[in-house]
């Protein structure tokens, strides 16, 4: 039991590694605008790559889907949707609060609702026992760090001039769609968590423990896709943005392209690292692979400048919090001893 913990915790870091890198190839786009970009990106993450990998990875995928009742079905369409729908209003509330407070905002609040409802679900008697009171320290450990590190990445772009210091409405609307989408946020964990039946029934008819998994993602991102794919596409309307793809398709493609590999590499990690873990993966699992991804981050963010205009005391209160990020982890980590 421990050798697999330590087993699904490793795929887990890496997983978060690389879905906290995602978003770099957006960096160097030129040509395209956000919704362009967003729309072949989530296009080939959500839907097209998904789809192929469970095709060529799944035995027998179209008879589990045909074999399974239509509940096991609603789950993961139900709370992708819902995750779907975090997805777009995450862009809006970038767009008034800044990317740095938005996400340590939204995916803390998606670790916390994330990690918890499953092990509060799927273990109740689990739940005041060792491994509960560990992750629910932990998860109070993290709040305080994410707390420090909203703060000081408030301060980082007012230090920059990318937001106002100002606290007008737009800003408590910034704040109000943080708290919407960070508890919409974990809901793919939720989609994936309680889409056990379907899971299991791509195992009876040959599938690995592991691949299996994928036969829920393709439900899962699936309904995610809709959101995104009604907000682009009214963005890509309102903005005339449309006849973009016309340029640079090939470089601005590949840069798409990169992102979804790297996003779903690290969603699909995670998928294997909570089998590896066994029945605590989509609880304890999720945690730590929020963690990892806020502090790859925070590891990409100062590698790439965006900390060179912050005051040293901004610089200090990034660094204090990260440090207790990581003693959540660390914390969250003695789960492998039980």
């Amino acid at each position: 039991m421990a050798q697999q913990f330590w087993l699904g915790m490793a795929v887990f870091i890496v997983a978060g590694l690389s879905n906290a890198s995602f978003a770099l190839p957006m960096k160097y786009s030129r040509q395209w605008k956000w919704e362009n970009t967003w729309f072949v990106f989530t296009t080939l993450a959500l839907l097209v790559l998904p789809v192929i990998l469970a095709i060529v990875l799944v035995p027998n995928l179209w008879r589990t889907y045909a074999t399974v009742p239509f509940t096991a079905f609603l789950p993961g369409a139900i709370f992708g949707f819902l995750w779907g729908l975090a997805q777009a209003t995450f862009g809006l509330a970038i767009a008034r609060v800044g990317v740095a407070m938005a996400f340590s905002i939204v995916v803390g609040m998606s670790g916390v609702m994330g990690s918890l409802i499953p092990m509060a679900v799927l273990h109740r008697g689990d739940f005041l026992g060792p491994r509960g009171i560990i992750l629910m320290v932990s998860t109070a450990i993290l709040v305080v760090g994410l707390s420090l590190y909203g703060k000081a990445a408030r301060l980082r772009e007012i230090d920059s001039g990318a937001v106002p210091s100002a606290k007008g409405s737009d800003y408590r609307v910034g704040m109000a769609l943080c708290l919407f989408t960070g508890a919409l946020g974990g809901m793919i964990n939720l989609g994936f968590a309680f889409s056990k039946t379907l899971q299991a029934r791509a195992e009876e008819l040959g599938a690995s423990p592991n691949a299996a998994t994928f036969a829920v993602w393709v439900i899962v991102l699936g309904a995610g896709y809709i959101p995104s794919l009604v907000y682009t596409v009214y963005l890509m309307g309102k903005n005339g943005t449309a006849g973009a793809f016309a340029k640079s398709f090939g470089r601005e493609g590949w840069l798409a392209l990169a992102m979804a590999i790297l996003w779903l590499f690290g969603s699909q990690g995670y998928g294997v690292g909570a089998t590896i873990m066994g029945s605590y993966g989509t609880s304890i699992g999720y945690a730590i692979y929020i963690s990892m991804l806020i502090l790859g981050s925070t590891v990409w963010g100062v590698l790439t400048g965006e900390w060179k205009q912050a005051q040293p005391s901004t610089v200090r209160r990034m660094r204090h919090s990260v440090a207790i990020i990581l003693a959540s982890l660390l914390f969250l980590s003695t789960n492998g001893l039980f």
